[in-house]
């Protein structure tokens, strides 16, 4: 049997190597700019360092694919075609992107570089994914996590490209790349800044004995007394919905719950996914290698025709709770 890729982050070089020793197929990362969704201080590459991590995983067999997945701003092209040629010349083996202007240019310019469609896309229809495929060469598309198995059995049945999927990570709940939350409280926008709830927008503070959470000066959590405090992402946030409303506040958007599909593994490959995609370019090495590790134990057993394990990464999840998303919604 075929075994599906294995495709897992890298926020620095560190994290990079722990991923290609753990046994990834291909490690993701980002240049240190805003032409990437990471855009974070003390996050991504330099040109060196990409070519640094370019010889390492290559040594081992692994691929490196460079994320240039953020929407150029107007005027300003040149930082995105930049990142392009960049990534051409340190032979990076694709790269991924949404923007169609960008697409063009790289199917232009570097006629050999290979191109994945990113999840910011938001691609989620035949058409589309054609239309991608047709202009611009496309090869591979990073799918949304809204879909149903079913839905992307639907698509893969109707299209001639390679599907990728993520597995594992931060469950976003919006249709990427269309998410305005974090711009409307900070001004930042991860489409085209590159940060989703930027850092320097975060503030904790002590009310009487709970801790709050504020984000671009919005409240967005208040934790009691033992109680995990999370990162202060806007979806994420509990709310009192209405206004001049007397309930008590509650995820309004989502839950913060973590991905975690391998026990999908078998209705996956039914489904014609080609490969599986691990988040979290914003986590340290251990915990990159310990999420690495575990998928490539699962994924070679699957493969060897064995059940697949049952393996522990309560420890590694947001909130504390996981979940298999919108991939099984109504249908198991």
């Amino acid at each position: 049997m075929d075994n599906f890729e294995l495709i897992c982050p890298a926020g620095t070089p560190a994290a990079l190597r722990a991923a290609v020793d753990a046994g990834a197929d291909a490690v993701y990362l980002g240049f240190r700019d805003e032409t990437n969704a990471r855009n974070f201080p003390g996050l991504n590459f330099t040109r060196q360092d990409v070519a640094d991590a370019v010889d390492y995983a290559h040594a081992r067999r692994v691929e490196v694919y460079v994320a240039i997945n953020t929407y150029p701003q107007a005027g300003n092209l040149g930082p995105w075609q930049k990142a392009v040629d960049d990534a051409a010349r340190l032979r990076v083996d694709a790269v991924i992107m949404a923007d169609p202007g960008l697409l063009a240019y790289a199917a232009k310019r570097h006629p050999d570089l290979r191109l994945h469609l990113s999840v910011q896309a938001s691609a989620a229809n035949v058409e589309a994914i054609r239309l991608y495929r047709d202009t611009f060469g496309v090869r591979r598309v990073v799918l949304p996590r809204v879909l149903t198995v079913p839905e992307i059995a639907k698509l893969n049945a109707e299209i001639d490209i390679e599907t990728e999927v993520f597995v594992f990570g931060g469950l976003c709940p919006m249709a990427e790349g269309r998410c305005s939350l974090s711009s409307y409280a900070t001004g930042l926008s991860p489409n085209k800044q590159g940060v989703c709830s930027p850092a320097n927008h975060v503030r904790y503070e002590q009310r009487g004995g709970a801790l709050a959470s504020t984000l671009g000066g919005f409240t967005i959590n208040v934790f009691g007394e033992g109680e995990q405090a999370g990162y202060p992402t806007l979806c994420k946030g509990r709310f009192v919905a209405g206004a001049g409303a007397g309930g008590a506040p509650a995820y309004l958007f989502e839950e913060p719950t973590s991905l975690n599909a391998m026990d999908l593994l078998p209705e996956l490959k039914a489904a014609g996914v080609r490969a599986l995609k691990i988040e979290g370019r914003q986590r340290g090495k251990a915990y990159i290698a310990a999420v690495v590790r575990a998928y490539r134990e699962a994924l070679e057993s699957f493969a060897a025709g064995r059940p697949v394990p049952h393996i522990d990464l309560q420890a590694m999840v947001e909130g504390g709770t996981q979940t298999t998303g919108a991939y099984t919604r109504a249908w198991r």
